[in-house]
């Protein structure tokens, strides 16, 4: 048999011999090689631009322009000049002397043992008071100025009046303290007087209430219970019971602040539930 190129036209005519011309394959063995030197030549030209598209990119730039910058060194630059700021001297104002007149102690008769009494405090005579040019007041001062100085009882009354006045903790009342207030025998006894002294409300027994009330007190320094209020209700019958016991309660012990008794803020869970 003679060789016969497989791509060549008498190839496909013997092999589609007698057989339907008319299929889809005929045509597409008929024209397989054109399609084929098609497809080489279009990988040619994709392979050849691949390879050229580098070197197009780079003619396509425009070419950069050198620029020369000067440097300037800065050890010739002149240095700035720094305003010193002016300061002005402040110059206090000295207290000013208070002025007071000269005066006599005179001491109120009180009996007490002679080693009790101090020397200040002896009391003076009839006659000393009596012959005395100064004022007679609450302590013996030599004056500095007998015509327009005060008298140190007035000047006494004036710094008791404008002391600042301490934080009075007496009406406070806190949240929270180092020591927190407590019923007496701990939380247990406190849950066993409160079962022992809560009664259910018929009202709500017979409906079927049941839950909690949270109640809100003020234990006061002394341990007395005081403004009580619900903060979460369950009815009103079973609020009003709750107040009722609480208002009840005995003395607590109070809290401390600081080693000293002040009013709390206690919030307190009372349960309702039927057998």
């Amino acid at each position: 048999m003679a060789k016969v190129d497989l791509c060549s036209q008498e190839w496909c005519n013997m092999v589609f011999e007698g057989k339907n011309q008319a299929y889809g394959a005929y045509k597409m063995r008929k024209t397989s090689a054109k399609r084929h030197n098609l497809a080489m030549l279009w990988l040619i030209i994709i392979a050849l631009l691949a390879f050229a598209l580098p070197t197009l990119i780079q003619m396509a730039k425009p070419k950069q322009k050198d620029v020369n910058t000067m440097v300037t060194q800065l050890s010739t630059l002149d240095k700035p000049k720094v305003k010193q700021k002016e300061f002005k001297k402040i110059e206090m104002e000295k207290p000013k002397e208070q002025l007071v007149k000269s005066s006599i102690k005179f001491t109120a008769p009180v009996i007490k043992k002679d080693s009790e009494v101090k020397e200040q405090d002896e009391m003076k005579s009839q006659k000393e008071l009596t012959e005395s040019k100064v004022t007679i007041s609450i302590a013996d001062v030599k004056g500095n100025d007998e015509k327009n100085g005060k008298d140190i009882a007035d000047l006494k009354k004036i710094v008791t009046q404008e002391a600042p006045k301490e934080d009075d903790d007496d009406n406070k009342v806190f949240d929270m303290v180092e020591v927190q207030p407590s019923f007496p025998g701990g939380t247990n006894e406190m849950m066993s007087w409160i079962s022992g002294h809560l009664k259910y409300p018929a009202i709500a027994a017979e409906n079927g209430i049941e839950g909690k009330v949270i109640v809100q007190f003020v234990v006061g320094k002394n341990g007395a219970i005081r403004d009580a209020n619900i903060v979460r209700a369950l009815n009103p019958s079973c609020d009003k019971e709750a107040l009722r016991v609480v208002n009840a309660m005995p003395r607590w012990l109070p809290g401390k602040q600081n080693g000293k008794e002040v009013s709390v803020k206690f919030t307190l869970p009372i349960t309702f539930k039927l057998q």
